[in-house]
């Protein structure tokens, strides 16, 4: 990319947000609305499994209505490639009275959800999983959840945390989750959740580090309208820091959970200008981009989109604290040490991180690995490289149905 772009652009609502909503508005205790939801596979897949389960989820318009309902009946659930359905749904689906059977594309049979079914066999829920912790296995609930006081080892996911959580206030005895081992990643996502059961009227107790309680009670009905994904901003603000121009996106929220808002934070040390205007956030870029040394084990999701920008960057960088990323959508941290290396940079691939050296880049095949970041990753460094083509963009409608039409009127 050699002009300056100088652009304004919308995001479509966040998933994380979403997902957590449809959870809590099919245990309610009336029917209410999601607005601006996310059309996405992954908001799809739980709208889809929640109404297998009993609930209805109305997605025909902008809002979805969601009227709850007991669950019952033998039911199939497929995560596709959504972690959120793999682990949310199973604490909700011990609530029904009859056998659900959880399910994904191959590859999700290898991302972690073992803490989630011992979790739940502890808290009084009859799980077959044959053994493996991981897809396919199946629930068979007897309508309720005793619950009770629970610990497990979030250290790979903190949605294995979230996922009790979000069910459970709908336990006998509510539930309490201690963790045990390695410090927990990407904690914003449990204040999100944290957050929204506060609106819904739980109870919640997390004042004590690494332990947060839930007391037993009803789920009110709450409307929610749903931020924009602001992870889903990096390769767009990217654009304004390679380009050295400008890009505004509207809306951003002036106080949220979500990781992507560290972006401000991480796009300021890297040189650019990041100011807050009426329509929402405004990034310009510098006339060189300087490398980072940062500890991502918070906002590890947007490693993809920040490891590209290091490698277009001045100098060099290291990026820490990321070791969970490795059981995401794919092994982000030698997928983007593969890839970067394969187009000219110096990457050397840690433990828990990467440190990189630019070097001049060359066109070639960026492979997504059937992972959105990834392929966040890769239109980054097709702004700035002639010639890189990106294996599969489509990936992207994970989280941005739209998003190979939208970056191509931009790019």
């Amino acid at each position: 990319m050699h002009e300056p772009v100088d652009v304004v652009v919308s995001l479509p609502g966040s998933k994380s947000l979403a997902n957590r909503a449809l959870v809590l508005a099919a245990i309610s205790d009336a029917p209410s609305v999601v607005r601006r939801a996310l059309r996405s596979r992954d908001t799809l897949l739980m709208a889809s499994g929640l109404t297998a389960l009993g609930s209805s989820v109305d997605t025909s318009s902008d809002d979805w209505l969601v009227t709850p309902a007991p669950f019952a009946g033998d039911v199939d659930v497929d995560c596709g490639l959504a972690g959120t359905v793999m682990r949310f749904v199973p604490p909700v689906a011990g609530l029904s009275t009859g056998a659900v059977s959880f399910d994904g594309d191959p590859h999700m049979r290898q991302r972690p959800v073992g803490e989630v079914l011992t979790a739940l066999l502890a808290l009084g829920v009859d799980v077959d999983d044959g053994g493996r912790g991981a897809l396919p296995f199946t629930i068979r609930g007897t309508g309720s959840v005793p619950g009770g006081t629970v610990v497990i080892d979030a250290s790979a996911s903190s949605q294995f945390v979230s996922a009790l959580l979000l069910a459970g206030a709908r336990f006998e005895h509510g539930v309490d989750v201690r963790h045990d081992g390695k410090p927990v990643p990407s904690l914003p996502h449990i204040d999100m959740t944290v957050a929204i059961l506060r609106e819904h009227g739980v109870e919640v107790d997390d004042s004590e580090a690494n332990r947060w309680s839930v007391a037993p009670g009803p789920v009110k009905a709450v409307d929610h309208v749903i931020e924009p994904d602001l992870s889903n901003a990096a390769p767009f603000l990217a654009l304004a820091a390679l380009s050295g121009g400008r890009v505004t996106v509207r809306d951003w929220p002036e106080s949220t959970t979500q990781p992507g808002d560290e972006l401000r934070t991480i796009l300021g040390l890297m040189g650019c200008d990041v100011a807050r205007t009426a329509d929402g956030l405004q990034v310009t870029g510098p006339d060189r981009l300087q490398g980072v040394d940062l500890d991502l084990h918070d906002v590890g999701e947007l490693t993809p989109a920040v490891a590209a920008l290091c490698a277009l960057a001045e100098g060099p960088s290291h990026l820490r604290g990321i070791a969970h990323i490795r059981g995401h959508e794919t092994d982000r941290i030698t997928a983007l040490a593969n890839e970067l290396t394969a187009l000219g940079a110096r990457v050397t691939e840690h433990a828990d991180g990467l440190s990189i050296t630019p070097g001049n880049l060359h066109g070639g095949v960026w492979h997504t690995y059937a992972d959105h970041r990834m392929a966040h990753a890769g239109v980054i460094i097709g702004a700035a490289v002639e010639g890189v083509l990106v294996e599969d963009v489509a990936t992207t409608s994970k989280t941005f149905p739209d998003f190979a039409a939208f970056w191509s009127t931009l790019v």
